[in-house]
């Protein structure tokens, strides 16, 4: 007997990952698959997984491990995304419990074989979904960039820009759902447009935010030394885009970079960063560093240490390194002891708790715009401008009765000042 139409899709590693797993969906709901969101009543089990890292390829190993071990009799387990393209063989022999796998940009292939696997009567209305307060909006996939560490070319190929007619189309069927926020993602979006004659990320922002409509726009993963005046000023003089940016700087001493594939140095990067808090006064700015990437000396670390201290990032992100195969990187082996990796974390992100905690402070009794994302019991989790979803810090207010609802925007008083999160009263 085949399947009824029922899935649950399991959505793993970055939000670029969260947009395919949306493209999905939408195309099997349009096709009258019934999209359920328990794994335990779903016909086919969709995991779309991530391969970037080692943490992030055991974390979906484990995963597709407690499905199938669940499964119930007839149901089918699909794997697909990062992890699958790069593995293909090796999942297949080691991971014979899963029905099919798929690579990257499969949509197609994974439709057909559950129109394959199907029998019966499936849905004939379209399904609708009840919006969230913000929404990821993938603009290019692939890299062109070459870092030594990275295996994203490997695995999703070369930089390849959406088209800006398509780009445009889903942020007004967003704005329109009652999405307020749209958050604009790729490996590297400054790199958007190379393929076009006199069109980039520029062109793109004022396309979007000309759109009628209270939102916002945010602007994720950013290479340094392609963030030129042009860019800053869009950013700067625009009100609906975030006055915030997500600059991955990687490492700051120049031997390191080198050694990574990076370009810029740490002057560089010092000189862009003023520049940036010159142009932009209020701007939020977030960063990650890679640490114990091979022959990264105690000197290097403690250099890094004092950029962090000396540039004061309102956010930042941090992660041991992982050697990939694959990757030009892999050549220069794995000498820095996993211990130490781990002793550098912690004494990097002591650092920038305290620093997070400063810049919280000041902003005491302060009355900042907000957007809602979630209600509960009274209780609205919250965001400013300076606080991307998932990965910062919230604003938390309380009470807010029966007023506020999600997607609202709302002015709030900040009354208290935590590492991460602040707390706040309705104005």
């Amino acid at each position: 007997m085949g399947l009824t139409g029922n899935f649950h899709i399991l959505t793993l590693g970055c939000p670029k990952n969260r947009v395919d797993s949306e493209t999905l969906l939408s195309l099997l709901t349009g096709r009258g698959f019934c999209h359920v969101n328990d794994a335990g009543e779903a016909d086919t089990v969709l995991i779309n997984t991530c391969g970037f890292i080692q943490a992030a390829k055991d974390e979906s190993i484990e995963e597709i491990l407690d499905i199938v071990s669940g499964k119930s009799n007839g149901q089918k387990v699909v794997v697909f995304g990062c992890l699958a393209q790069r593995y293909m063989e090796e999942l297949k022999r080691e991971l014979p419990e899963v029905d099919a796998f798929f690579g990257v940009n499969s949509h197609e292939e994974v439709l057909a074989f559950l129109e394959t696997e199907t029998s019966g009567t499936r849905n004939t209305e379209p399904a609708t979904r009840n919006p969230g307060s913000y929404a990821y909006l993938k603009i290019a996939d692939g890299c062109n960039r070459g870092c030594s560490f990275c295996a994203i070319p490997g695995i999703r190929g070369r930089f390849n820009s959406l088209s800006p007619d398509s780009i445009v189309q889903r942020a007004e069927e967003l704005i329109n759902s009652g999405t307020r926020e749209l958050i604009l993602v790729a490996q590297d979006i400054t790199s958007y447009g190379r393929e076009f004659t006199g069109y980039g990320l520029c062109a793109l922002i004022e396309e979007i935010t000309s759109l009628p409509g209270n939102f916002w726009l945010r602007l994720l993963y950013m290479y340094p030394t392609a963030i030129d005046e042009k860019l800053i000023a869009t950013i700067s003089g625009n009100e609906k885009v975030c006055k915030y940016l997500d600059i991955p700087l990687q490492h700051t001493e120049d031997r390191v970079l080198g050694l990574m594939k990076r370009n810029g140095s740490r002057n560089t990067y010092t000189a862009l960063i003023n520049n940036i808090r010159k142009k932009i006064p209020d701007v939020t700015l977030r960063t990650s560093f890679i640490l114990g990437f091979p022959t990264e000396s105690d000197e290097e670390f403690t250099a890094l240490l004092n950029f962090i201290r000396e540039m004061e990032f309102e956010r930042l992100g941090a992660f041991t390194y992982s050697r990939e195969d694959g990757t030009a990187a892999y050549n220069l082996g794995d000498n820095i002891p996993d211990k130490e990796k781990e002793r550098r974390y912690h004494e990097l992100m002591m650092l920038q708790a305290g620093i997070s905690l400063e810049k919280n402070r000041a902003m005491l009794n302060s009355v900042v715009r907000v957007l809602v994302d979630e209600v509960t019991d009274g209780i609205a989790l919250c965001r400013y401008e300076g606080q991307a979803p998932e990965i910062d810090g919230m604003v938390i207010v309380n009470p807010v009765n029966n007023i506020v609802e999600v997607g609202d925007f709302i002015n709030v008083r900040i009354t208290e000042a935590y590492d991460y999160d602040l707390n706040g009263e309705l104005v």
